[in-house]
């Protein structure tokens, strides 16, 4: 119940869900992308990226000074569901722009 709960938990806001979005649509992207696609500073990004590794849907590969989120890998049925219907949704999802340097 509570991987559940968590789970659930992860995607019950707008920003989390679009970021969620993001992610899956540009495969592997650097923080500093998202940070710069989302207009927000650091640490509410990092928020949302905590609670979605937490809701058991991302991966974080640190390189450097930089971290890199994708889909976990392999995800199960359920999340993979979640994802599916996230990308029916009609989001103002924002375009990848490189922005680390």
């Amino acid at each position: 119940m509570d991987v559940f709960l968590t789970t659930v938990g992860s995607i019950n806001d707008e920003t989390r869900v679009k970021i969620l979005r993001f992610i899956n649509e540009n495969k592997e992207v650097c923080v500093c992308d998202i940070e710069a696609a989302f207009d927000m500073i650091q640490s509410r990004i990092s928020r949302h990226l905590k609670i979605l590794k937490d809701g058991g849907f991302l991966k974080v590969d640190r390189r450097g000074r930089w971290a890199y989120y994708s889909i976990r890998s392999p995800l199960d049925e359920f999340r993979q569901s979640i994802l599916k219907e996230i990308s029916y949704l009609d989001l103002n999802i924002p375009p990848l722009c490189k922005e680390c340097k």
